[in-house]
């Protein structure tokens, strides 16, 4: 019995004191992630985020590892558009936590994208949603997007963990959990009793934290994220009515994933309404481009010919466009239209190529 008791007293010790030091011990990088985001870096010995990392490290490593190989060409642009913003790197963690690195994810709450914008943050930093084109998912203008956003927020707060779970929860609920808490300390406003906050952002700013810990941890050790090897990604112009397919087969790419660095695009066709069309590729596809997509698209071709169309009722400047087989901006130049604006029964001109126009004139 003497030597149960002793063996218990001694397991719970061994495990407490296991305990005690599992963030210091395991993650040297702790206090540079905490500093990053203005967090004492004595919130490592907090209790309830001792428990968090505990209960939550496999999980997120899990996370961490299959994100990283998915971003392989997104972290180094989310990176490079973060430093010349003069911003932490470390907040390339967030699209990691927020969409794993899909640019097509969609939440219950219709977030959507690498960043998880809703449609009305979306609108308000210029990002276009519309039936053929959905910029939330268009890695590089999405993080754009993001970075005016939290920088609003960090305006806002003048901390960052404070825009960081601004960023998830918005910014009126932040705002009322100082003013109910009396305090923006980052234990005070996440205490699961007092429940300022919401539980997911009180999860949120954990979890971010905890990656970001992964993260710089495994880049001290292996180089695996932020280590530079990458070039990420640069954009290109194609064609409006370009299949993403086809491209995918001049650059030697999987169609796949040509297709998840620009899943902004619907259906994996570019629109028609405008002549050219900009496009995210790997940076070491960028001379395999340049060798290969002009060599057989005919950029630029001219359209020297003209027919006169009567606008009928319902019509509008795409469908018309996409019946001759032209663009919505040739027609517009055209016709001097500053706008898509249609009246019934007015003439347009409609610039064509000669063998849409041998065409129409043979069906006539």
């Amino acid at each position: 019995m003497k030597r149960a008791v002793l063996f218990l007293v001694y397991f719970l010790f061994a495990t407490l004191s296991l305990y005690a030091a599992t963030i210091p011990d395991k993650y040297p990088s702790y206090a540079y992630v905490l500093s990053e985001f203005d967090i004492d870096e004595f919130y490592a010995y907090d209790r309830d985020f001792e428990s968090y990392v505990q209960d939550h490290d496999t999980q997120f490593r899990q996370l961490y590892t299959q994100s990283v190989k998915r971003g392989e060409f997104l972290i180094p642009m989310v990176q490079r558009q973060l430093v010349e913003a003069e911003m932490s790197d470390l907040l390339a963690y967030l699209p990691m936590i927020e969409s794993g690195f899909h640019t097509d994810i969609q939440s219950p709450k219709k977030a959507k994208g690498l960043w998880q914008f809703i449609p009305s943050t979306a609108k308000e930093y210029n990002l276009t949603v519309c039936y053929s084109y959905d910029e939330r998912c268009d890695p590089v203008n999405a993080t754009t997007a993001a970075i005016l956003h939290l920088q609003s927020l960090y305006r806002k707060f003048g901390k960052w963990y404070l825009a960081v779970m601004a960023y998830n929860c918005g910014e009126g609920r932040v705002t009322r959990a100082i003013k109910k808490a009396g305090s923006d300390e980052l234990s005070v406003l996440i205490d699961d009793r007092a429940k300022y906050l919401p539980k997911e952002t009180r999860e949120y700013i954990k979890r971010f934290l905890l990656v970001a810990m992964i993260g710089e941890n495994e880049s001290i050790d292996f180089g695996t994220f932020g280590s530079g090897q990458q070039q990420g990604v640069v954009q290109v112009e194609v064609n409006g009515g370009s299949d993403l397919k086809d491209i995918a087969l001049l650059l030697n790419m999987e169609p796949t994933q040509l297709i998840e660095l620009n899943s902004h695009y619907k259906n994996e066709i570019l629109p028609r309404d405008s002549e050219r069309y900009k496009i995210t590729i790997p940076y070491e596809k960028l001379i395999l481009f340049y060798l290969n997509y002009h060599a057989v698209t005919n950029v630029n071709k001219p359209k020297d010919h003209f027919i006169s169309h009567f606008i009928s009722a319902g019509e509008t400047l795409k469908i018309i466009a996409e019946k001759y087989h032209t663009s919505v901006s040739e027609i517009k130049l055209a016709n001097k239209l500053k706008n898509t604006n249609l009246s019934q029964d007015s003439l347009l001109i409609i610039p064509v190529t000669k063998e849409q126009f041998e065409s129409t004139v043979s069906h006539h």
